[in-house]
């Protein structure tokens, strides 16, 4: 089985890699997500231990900010019964089971400087990353393991902790 890689996408005002940091072990739960390609590829494929970029999107300079592990695999995500959340889903509280899924990721290296879209797209090498396709929204994405080397070599990786 081949190592696989992540890449998701979080709004820096809502929650920042420098949040992550911030967290009791530099841990948090990934809740929320609400688009069924998104969960079902946490649910089906993300495993502890696997890598991911987190990218920050919706911003004056969307960039990769740094690379976190999966520290807890697919769990339902309570936010969805929840009628206060504002991830709430009727449809799961109707059957008081969630149908959304979180995992725990923990910061692994923050990035010397982010990884700009910009840069991204510069690169000869990253065509073909989901990412930088027309029209891809997708708040978790896979990221090829020759791109992941990429990625990496050009972030010089600062380890955390």
């Amino acid at each position: 089985m081949s190592t696989k890689y992540w890449l998701m996408k979080t709004e820096p005002e809502t929650f920042s890699w420098q949040d992550l940091l911030k967290r009791p072990r530099r841990r948090e739960s990934w809740d929320g997500v609400r688009n069924y390609q998104a969960r079902n590829f946490m649910r089906d494929e993300f495993a502890e231990g696997q890598e991911v970029f987190i990218y920050h999107s919706s911003t004056g300079e969307p960039a990769i900010a740094g690379v976190a592990r999966v520290a807890r695999a697919a769990y339902p995500d309570p936010t969805a019964l929840n009628p206060d959340s504002e991830y709430f889903d009727p449809k799961s509280a109707k059957d008081g089971k969630s149908r959304w899924v979180m995992v725990d990721v923990e910061a692994v290296a923050s990035f010397a400087e982010p990884i700009t879209l910009k840069a991204l797209r510069e690169h000869p090498k990253l065509q073909e990353m989901a990412l930088l396709q027309r029209g891809q929204r997708l708040s978790i994405q896979p990221v090829r393991p020759e791109e992941w080397k990429i990625i990496c070599k050009m972030a010089k990786l600062v380890p955390v902790g």
